[in-house]
């Protein structure tokens, strides 16, 4: 159990630090488009992104796929400019039309579970379980995540009903902030 309680805390630390700010931006540009009553909606979101996440963690770790690390550090602030730029374009927020953030969540997630193989190879030791290691890990960041996306529902929550902020230009506002931050992060990375 101790192994898990130590691999939980690294994954919650993976989402929960300011180090883990590309993580941070990618969580809150995903949940950015929902409203708290869309809860559910967004910790399938969640969901999706760990799943993603933890497949390409654990083919790096095992050495099934690799990249260099140079190249996957700028991609990282690529999806989140992406999934940015893909919330500037919702005029409605149905949920047909919010559907993309899933296939965002997912398929994003892939490349960020590459950002942390080297890491997460390195801490785990020979003799333990990976499996063990990695599920720790994945159950401390979907925790972490959910109270990030917590979080942002509730500050839009209070924003909106407060504030009278129009849901648009709620989305605009903070995608646009995400968008600039990743976009620099994205540029300080360039691999060549």
């Amino acid at each position: 159990m101790s192994d898990f309680s130590f691999y939980f805390g690294w994954g919650w630390h993976h989402i929960m630090s300011w180090e883990a700010l590309d993580h941070l931006l990618f969580i809150t540009a995903l949940a950015t488009i929902y409203l708290l009553k869309d809860w559910k909606q967004v910790l399938i979101l969640v969901t999706a992104f760990t799943i993603g996440h933890s497949l390409t963690l654990a083919l790096s770790v095992l050495d099934i796929i690799r990249f260099p690390s140079n190249w996957v550090e700028f991609l990282i602030p690529c999806t989140i400019v992406i999934t940015a730029i893909s919330n500037l374009f919702q005029k409605k927020f149905t949920s047909k039309s919010i559907r993309i953030n899933y296939f965002l969540a997912l398929f994003f997630g892939l490349i960020h579970g590459m950002g942390f193989a080297n890491t997460i190879r390195f801490l785990l030791a020979k003799d333990q379980s990976l499996g063990w290691g990695l599920f720790g890990f994945n159950v401390g960041l979907e925790a972490g995540q959910v109270v990030v996306v917590t979080i942002v529902l509730l500050v839009a929550a209070a924003i909106l009903t407060f504030f009278k902020i129009n849901r648009r230009e709620w989305v605009v506002f903070l995608s646009a902030g995400i968008f600039s931050l990743a976009l620099k992060m994205a540029l300080e990375r360039l691999p060549f």
